[in-house]
């Protein structure tokens, strides 16, 4: 599980060093990832294949959806506002999956209330600090909150899809759906996939292989073993791996009055996750 906190830290710095478009860096993300996990499906788990229905595919194409709607949400905020208030506001999606098991009639203990005031203002002060560096850095911090939510409609679908399918069919569905829409949303908007420099290529190289294998995919193997509770609050030390990365690689520190703001949040979004019912927890490693 280091290796894969590791893997999920580098992700935001890295990303924010391509100068390619972010729906290609997304698109060969989960495109590669995908590719990568089928010889394990074909392999490992092809005994699991037998029988299913295509209804037994759809909770896994609607994370895809979700997927994308994730990558095309947050990774832009990258190169908006700091990679560390980025990483801090995207890794909030458990307090949207247990607002919507409240929707759904779900009674959420104490402390998750507790946890999510404490998020809420911990944002606030993220948004109030960088109001007083640009209104682009307010979009990014909007867009980061975007991508968490779209990233808790991932996380519900995945939850349920895992119910009918093994660890390998869910991700090279979910994967490769979401590599699908990206690559439509790249063609309509006129967006290049290819063609880019072999400095942007490597990274997007290292990108694919540190966040996507060694982040999500270990995050998603580790879970049946260790537990939601366990693998979500491992995911909150995105947050200060990432601001050291940032740190060394970008020469990039956010300002001093968000990191109370940031120490909220994740104080916040571990209190959720301990409070919560499982199927509201797990997030997707960025």
């Amino acid at each position: 599980m280091g290796v894969a906190v590791v893997g999920v830290s580098l992700s935001g710095p890295l990303t924010a060093l391509v100068v390619a478009p972010v729906l290609a860096i997304a698109f060969w993300r989960n495109a590669v990832g995908a590719a990568a996990m089928l010889p394990v499906l074909l392999a490992r788990e092809r005994s699991t294949l037998h029988g299913l229905r295509l209804r037994d595919l759809r909770s896994s194409a609607v994370a895809g959806l979700f997927l994308a709607a994730h990558f095309a949400a947050w990774l832009p905020s990258l190169n908006m506002t700091t990679v560390a208030a980025s990483i801090a506001l995207v890794t909030t999606t458990p307090i949207w999956t247990a607002l919507a098991a409240r929707i759904v009639g779900v009674r959420l203990p104490p402390a998750v209330w507790w946890g999510l005031v404490l998020a809420v203002l911990g944002a606030g002060l993220i948004a109030g600090v960088d109001v007083t560096v640009s209104w682009r850095a307010v979009a990014g911090d909007g867009l980061a909150l975007l991508g968490a939510i779209a990233a808790g409609g991932y996380v519900l679908a995945g939850a349920r899809a895992r119910e009918r399918l093994a660890t390998s069919a869910y991700t090279v569905v979910c994967y490769s759906v979401c590599a699908l829409v990206l690559a439509v949303a790249a063609l309509l908007v006129d967006v290049p996939l290819w063609g880019f420099s072999a400095r942007d290529w490597w990274l997007i190289a290292a990108i694919t292989f540190v966040a996507q294998l060694l982040g999500h995919t270990l995050f998603n193997l580790v879970l049946s073993s260790v537990g939601p509770t366990v693998v979500s609050l491992a995911i909150l030390l995105e947050v200060p791996g990432s601001l050291i990365v940032a740190l060394v690689l970008l020469d990039q520190a956010p300002p001093l009055l968000a990191l109370p703001g940031m120490v909220a949040v994740v104080v916040g979004v571990a209190l959720v996750v301990r409070a919560s019912r499982p199927t509201t927890l797990v997030e997707p490693a960025t």
